[in-house]
């Protein structure tokens, strides 16, 4: 399952991202998303978890709740689109 994680604190870091999704289930990945330019935190990222399950858990148990002093938002990410050439 793929989960899109907003307003998250310009520092926080994909370790520390993961560390909070890790306590609802296995995590396979955690990114926080970031300028091309500067490196700086673009302030969401994306977490993905294998079991759906333990997705919706984090999602219900993280959303609106505190990190890194700020009050992130987690919900199920959008597919991506195909990449069609602009079709």
């Amino acid at each position: 399952m793929n989960i899109f994680v907003a307003r998250l604190n310009f520092k926080t870091s994909s370790e520390e991202l993961e560390a909070a999704f890790a306590k609802f289930g296995q995590v396979s990945s955690a990114k926080i998303v970031k300028e091309r330019d500067s490196g700086r935190s673009k302030g969401f990222g994306f977490v993905e978890m294998p079991n759906e399950e333990e997705g919706k858990q984090a999602i219900a148990g993280l959303n609106e709740t505190e990190l890194d002093g700020r009050t992130i938002v987690v919900k199920p990410a959008n597919p991506k689109a195909p990449a069609d050439g602009g079709q």
